[in-house]
């Protein structure tokens, strides 16, 4: 007997990734330059030059068994203890090695936590739309209900209301994405505060602690004066899960961590519990030779001209069009008000009609709206223009 449940979440593919495929099809139908792809959140700026030098000194220096053998379950102790001196450093908050478990990436750090979480059948976990839409399945199938929040389509910080109304007595977690992935609103800290004290309030009225889960893998990735709040310094029952991926472009090598305070309710226990989600999902030990390039990139950071030239470019154009969205602090996304109100039917016509990808909101627990991953070159956004402009007179014309 093969598993029902998963054997549907395999058969039925993201639609970001069937519109990632969708365009590699049909670049080679009608060639690449004619395919205008805002499907996937890929890093398209490279990764800053010390992680390659990084690289080859390893490869060229290290004894091939001490570089590629197994670490301990959380990580190297050496590159546990070098991110958190940084992060103490960057953050003036007091961390130790011990407070950090490296992953293969945010994926497995969230679904450790997660699972680590869900401590009874009538666990929940809630999400603030909108939302990655992994989310979903990260919790569903992972012990929890999955519970959501309507969005604050005004300015994408958090309906305050809706969150409290909940917030219920098996909430265990309220999962926090800042720099958002799809909005790329970055959260204030007032916005912080608020959901803090709401979540304190809880905690009171039910007994247990409501954690925050911090999902942060665009922590990096901010424009102009603009700085990511640190959550653990403003709610102290909060857990980091982090990656490289964004800030160090490197999606493809799956390296990030789990960082639980000390001053976190049950945090011995919680982290003894993360240990074990990931031992049993068998993703001990994350790489080596990344564990080791993190060491001594950490406090890198990203070239980010490329990406803010393509956000004002992008942002600039469509609203001028008459397109409506709110401008990013953060990330490498636009989300988009579908002129007519109706993301999926706008999302296939600009497909089929001119070969034009992007993501329904409605993936993201926010119908209405298009996401536009920006992480292109300033070319193809420059030869998509265009095509914006005509499917919006399109609307205009059957309107």
């Amino acid at each position: 007997m093969i598993n029902q449940k998963l054997y549907e979440i395999g058969t039925e593919p993201s639609v970001i990734r069937a519109l990632f495929a969708y365009g590699l099809e049909k670049a080679k139908e009608i060639g690449g330059e004619n395919v205008y792809d805002y499907s996937l959140g890929n890093p398209s700026i490279p990764a800053p030059e010390k992680v390659n030098e990084t690289i080859r000194c390893l490869t060229e220096s290290v004894d091939s068994l001490s570089l590629h053998g197994y670490s301990m379950a959380a990580g190297f102790e050496s590159v546990r203890k070098t991110v958190a001196d940084i992060l103490s450093r960057r953050f003036s908050f007091p961390i130790r090695g011990r407070d950090l478990f490296f992953t293969c990436g945010a994926a497995p750090a969230l679904i450790s936590v997660i699972k680590a979480l869900a401590a009874e059948a009538s666990s929940e976990i809630i999400a603030i739309a909108p939302y990655f839409s992994e989310y979903k399945y990260f919790v569903e199938n992972n012990g929890a209900a999955f519970k959501v929040v309507p969005p604050d389509v005004e300015a994408f910080q958090v309906n305050y209301e809706a969150l409290s109304a909940a917030i219920g007595e098996h909430t265990q977690a309220v999962i926090v994405n800042s720099p958002n992935n799809p909005s790329g609103v970055v959260y204030t800290e007032q916005t912080l505060r608020k959901i803090g004290a709401i979540l304190k309030e809880k905690e009171e009225q039910y007994g247990h602690p409501v954690y925050i889960i911090a999902d942060e893998p665009y922590r990096e990735l901010v424009y102009g004066e603009v700085t990511v709040p640190f959550i653990p310094a403003i709610y102290e029952n909060t857990v980091v899960c982090y990656s490289y991926s964004k800030s160090l472009s490197l999606p493809g090598e799956r390296i990030g961590y789990v960082y639980i305070p000390q001053n976190c309710a049950d945090s011995e226990v919680l982290m003894a519990a993360v240990s074990g989600a990931a031992r049993i999902m068998g993703h001990v030990c994350p790489p080596s030779l990344f564990q080791r390039v993190v060491e001594e990139c950490a406090d890198e950071k990203p070239d980010l001209k490329a990406y803010e030239e393509n956000r004002n470019l992008l942002y600039n154009s469509l609203t001028e069009m008459g397109y409506e969205c709110a401008k990013p602090d953060g990330a490498f996304y636009l989300f988009v008000k579908a002129p007519n109100g109706d993301d999926r039917a706008f999302s296939e016509k600009a497909k089929l009609d001119y070969n034009l990808l992007v993501v329904p909101g409605a993936e993201f627990g926010c119908p209405g709206f298009l996401r536009l991953a920006y992480c292109v070159s300033n070319d193809m956004i420059r030869r998509s223009l265009p095509a914006f402009e005509k499917i919006l007179k399109d609307y205009s014309e059957e309107g």
